[in-house]
């Protein structure tokens, strides 16, 4: 399993984690975008925008910090070629991958349990959002309502429906990410996304550089939710990819302390 040029520019599996967690400047064309929509008045914070986010933003599904970490059986397949081997998540996040035989593999499934422990983080809405001001922008037919974003993290935007964040764009290491959430999964200690689709862009061209759609499932582990399924759908090359992530007899390191 080699490289992709894709890869070699920007690696949506290492860096979607960034998209929650690590503000960032704004590029040039978001600075366009927001002065397009702002006109000549600048925009002033909104107390219902950062409430509507702040209440999105808590009702994520995260982690506790008694989160024991655990261990799985892992598969990847791609195409033809099948991977296997064993997958640990410590309680510090940090992830370890074994026995499998494949370097590319390795580092892929790596990446996923990286990608999704860091969306697990608890973290409060001002350690995150603390320097950024938020005003309200247009809502949409399907009722979700767009938040548009100053200060530190100037020319992000999110959109907010039924007290979820159900669309993402931001600037992540020299590419733009949107992220259009398709469906979500109640946990009852907060919502996981289950379906959604990714389009990676130049910031300054707005070229196109990828696309991809992901189907996640989770399995309530002791009292954790826990990433048992990961479809991602792409195109490389003009071909269709599909990568599939199972982990199977997920087990928790230790249980959890009440």
């Amino acid at each position: 399993m080699g490289s992709s040029e894709r890869e070699k520019v920007f690696n949506p599996n290492a860096d979607f984690a960034q998209v929650w967690l690590c503000p960032t400047e704004p590029t040039p064309i978001d600075r366009y975008t927001r002065e397009w929509r702002s006109g000549e008045n600048s925009m002033t914070e909104s107390t219902e925008a950062r409430q509507l986010m702040q209440a999105a933003y808590e009702n994520r599904y995260t982690w506790d910090k008694n989160f024991p970490g655990y261990v799985a059986d892992v598969q990847l397949k791609m195409g033809d070629q099948v991977y296997t081997g064993k997958a640990k998540v410590n309680a510090d996040l940090s992830a370890e991958v074994s026995e499998v035989a494949d370097d590319e593999a390795l580092k892929a499934i790596k990446g996923q349990l990286f990608e999704v422990a860091i969306h697990r983080i608890r973290r409060s809405f001002e350690e995150t959002h603390g320097k950024n001001t938020f005003a309200l922008g247009e809502t949409d037919g399907t009722g979700a309502v767009e938040i548009t974003v100053g200060g530190k993290s100037e020319g992000d935007r999110y959109k907010v429906r039924d007290n979820e964040v159900c669309m993402v764009h931001r600037h992540i290491h020299g590419i733009v990410v949107t992220i259009n959430t398709a469906s979500s999964h109640d946990t009852g200690a907060g919502y996981l996304s289950h379906e959604y689709h990714s389009v990676y862009r130049d910031p300054k061209t707005g070229e196109l550089k990828g696309e991809q759609d992901y189907t996640d499932i989770y399995e309530k582990v002791g009292d954790y939710q826990i990433l048992s399924s990961r479809t991602i759908k792409s195109i490389e090359n003009g071909e269709p990819v599909t990568s599939e992530f199972s982990f199977s007899n997920i087990k928790l390191l230790q249980p959890a302390l009440v």
